[in-house]
């Protein structure tokens, strides 16, 4: 079985091996979202609204792939540093993505069942409710391929492989973003499809890069049929969902959270949102580094911690941590000198891009924090402790980042916001240091530097 070793060498250069070429993948993916709403806003009004309303329930509803992928990871890894026989991962690998697939089939046939309901609640009406009912079906018979993608891109990734993890989810990406004017606008016998199109590109994307995730695993032997497949059935299952179900949790607070923030940035007027939701935006974008350092330490500590490691571990988790420090004080300098310059290069008019600017200008320099937050939810989940994490994420959203948006906002106006929002990253750090010397992922000595440097 294909396997690169994290349990040895410099930790910086095992958290490198896999964070660098995810940070290509996750921009891949966030590109089609970029990509989706290009297309359909030339399509006029409903398009476009409709994916506002898709968007932030198919986010939620993906947080089960990202939530399994991380309980994947974390089973698979810890299996390896123990250095476990390699039947005994590769039946785990394979429970793994039974699991994934009995699941997202039947999420996204509660989805396609109830969607109607869901978005009526939603206040989705006429044209615009016309438009989510074409892009709903063919995204729900997506969604299980999305799963497995992400199952087997978890699975490369614990065995320290993120180029292939990432080529997969380019290749999704690719797929998607080549065809999405080929199905919404049509062209020789192919008809125009519209919203139903958009849906149909992901759906061709994620096929193809789910077929060859897989084709790869078997062939590199990440993914092998073994004797007596449903031998420890059930402790790979809670190992996995032990991580996997709490992590799912996490991933979808922080969109439930975004939405109930711009609820309140709702109150000052369409031109406040438009330039919130174009900052949000460029900070997706800003912070992809940080989120594919989050993707590479789970593999590191998660194999360390298996191997009776810990003290790599806690390495990796203070390099990562000193990592999104530098890193994101940097980011604040350039987004605080070019914020207007971006500001006006992508929001709608003059008011819009000064509420963009606002917000690069002050919560950039807060950046630093997320990326601790999020480094620190997956060396969490990674070590097994993903309760841990789900606290860290509940907490930031729920006891400080809405409830001072909507304080701030009545006080404030706009800058109470930018508050909040600074408050939850700084707040986040605090409680990232807190959750991590009670799992042990943060060294009690005072001596950071030996871990600086190892």
């Amino acid at each position: 079985m294909a396997r690169s070793d994290l349990t040895e060498g410099p930790v910086w250069r095992a958290l490198a091996r896999v964070s660098a070429p995810m940070s290509l993948g996750i921009l891949a993916v966030l590109s089609i979202g970029l990509a989706d709403a290009y297309f359909l806003g030339q399509l006029g009004g409903a398009p476009l609204a409709a994916v506002g309303f898709i968007y932030p329930v198919t986010t939620a509803l993906a947080s089960l792939a990202i939530g399994l992928s991380a309980g994947a990871n974390a089973a698979v890894s810890q299996a390896l540093g123990r250095e476990d026989e390699d039947s005994a991962v590769a039946r785990m690998s394979l429970h793994a993505a039974g699991l994934g697939l009995l699941l997202s089939v039947l999420v996204a046939l509660a989805f396609y069942a109830l969607h109607g309901q869901i978005f009526s609640l939603m206040g989705a009406r006429g044209k615009v409710m016309a438009e989510i009912s074409a892009y709903v079906p063919l995204w729900a018979l997506s969604f299980p391929f999305l799963v497995l993608m992400m199952l087997v891109n978890a699975l490369f990734r614990a065995h320290g492989n993120a180029v292939h993890a990432s080529l997969f989810m380019i290749l999704a990406a690719a797929v998607n973003i080549a065809l999405n004017p080929l199905f919404i606008f049509g062209w020789g016998p192919v008809p125009a499809m519209e919203t139903g199109g958009a849906a149909l590109a992901t759906l061709a994307g994620r096929l193809a890069a789910a077929a060859g995730a897989i084709a790869f695993a078997v062939h590199a032997g990440y993914l092998q049929l073994c004797g007596r497949i449903w031998q420890d059935l059930w402790r790979s299952l809670r190992e996995i969902t032990q991580v996997g179900a709490p992590a799912a949790f996490s991933n979808a607070i922080n969109p439930a959270g975004m939405a109930l923030v711009t609820a309140a940035v709702a109150t000052l007027g369409d031109a406040a949102v438009a330039g919130f939701g174009a900052a949000t935006r460029v900070q997706s974008l800003a912070i992809v580094v940080l989120l594919a350092l989050s993707a590479g330490i789970g593999p590191v500590v998660g194999q360390n911690w298996g191997a009776g490691k810990e003290t790599r571990a806690q390495s990796a988790v203070v390099q990562a941590w000193a990592f999104c420090l530098v890193y994101g004080l940097a980011l604040g300098a350039v987004l605080s000198l070019c914020g207007g310059w971006i500001a006006a290069a992508i929001a709608e008019d003059a008011e819009a891009a000064d509420y963009t600017r606002r917000y690069l200008q002050v919560v950039g320099w807060s950046l630093f924090g997320y990326g601790i937050l999020v480094t620190a939810n997956a060396a969490m989940n990674a070590r097994s402790k993903a309760l841990h994490s789900m606290g860290l994420s509940l907490g930031r959203i729920t006891l400080i980042y809405v409830p001072l948006a909507w304080l701030g906002v009545w006080t404030f106006g706009y800058g109470g916001i930018l508050a909040a929002a600074v408050a939850a990253n700084l707040g986040a750090v605090a409680g990232a240091v807190w959750a991590a010397r009670r799992t042990g992922l943060w060294p009690q000595s005072t001596r950071i530097t030996r871990h600086i440097t190892a």
